[in-house]
């Protein structure tokens, strides 16, 4: 299984967006993947004054856009959007998972927003349900987190057990003092605590870091956008998978489980 993650920044205009997503995701799919994973807030980018006017259903001009690149290209998409929630005033901040035939394989709802650092995301956004969403993807399980749900590794060990063997983030990583070492340093900590992959996509230019990347079971970087637009692209070995949790067992070896409430 191939994957490639995308790395762009979004603005406030949603048919750019639109069109940004149709382009971006031609590109990547040159690269042959079976899942192409898109930042968060791809439908449009965070604004001050708030993301409601800007929401919209599961069934609107925004993921369609994502089923008709899908079938085109025959790749399976993650990308983030807001969606309407029963709140008028504060939707949900949503990772979309949508398969290679164009149809709706999840949608996780951002659990973890973001208050913290000065901003406080929970002002403009509603929490999803504490639950993990896993999807199938080429046969194999990947399972969603969003940006600031990296800084929360029970999330990432509630897919883990959920079957994922993969860890897809879509992030808007905020620039800041140290911000860049905290997302690289925590996107590994996932991925070697967890002994599986991890397809990390995220917006880059003046506000946010960029560093995409897709990381090994071990931890190790296999492919990096840098800072600049583009995508990286690698491939998930399950016999890797399987080697390293052979070698490493520590999810076999663990003696403190809490029950999630």
């Amino acid at each position: 299984m191939r994957i490639a993650v995308v790395q762009t920044a979004s603005s406030y205009d949603k048919a750019a967006n639109r069109a940004l997503v149709s382009e971006v995701v031609a590109d990547a799919a040159a690269s042959g993947p079976d899942l192409v994973v898109l930042p968060e807030a791809m439908m449009s980018d965070f604004a001050v004054e708030g993301v409601a006017d800007a929401a919209e259903p599961l069934d609107g001009e925004f993921v369609a856009t994502l089923r008709k690149a899908a079938v085109e290209h025959g790749v399976a998409i993650v990308a983030g959007m807001f969606e309407r929630s029963c709140d008028q005033n504060r939707p949900y901040n949503t990772l979309l998972a949508v398969g290679a035939d164009g149809s709706l394989l999840g949608a996780y709802r951002k659990i973890h927003l973001y208050d913290a650092f000065g901003y406080k995301e929970s002002d403009q956004l509603t929490a999803g349900n504490v639950a993990p969403v896993v999807v199938q993807v080429a046969g194999h399980a990947v399972g969603l987190m969003t940006c600031y749900d990296l800084r929360f590794p029970e999330l990432s060990r509630a897919l883990i057990d959920a079957g994922a063997e993969i860890l897809a983030i879509p992030a808007a990583w905020v620039r800041g003092p140290l911000k860049e070492h905290h997302w690289t340093t925590l996107l590994t900590a996932r991925a070697i605590e967890n002994t599986c992959y991890v397809a990390a996509a995220a917006q880059n230019g003046k506000k946010y870091c960029g560093l995409s990347q897709i990381i090994d079971p071990q931890g190790i970087p296999l492919a990096s956008a840098g800072e600049s637009d583009g995508h990286a692209t690698a491939d998930f070995s399950p016999t890797r998978l399987t080697t390293v949790r052979t070698q490493n067992p520590s999810l076999q070896n663990r003696r403190y489980i809490v029950t999630p409430r």
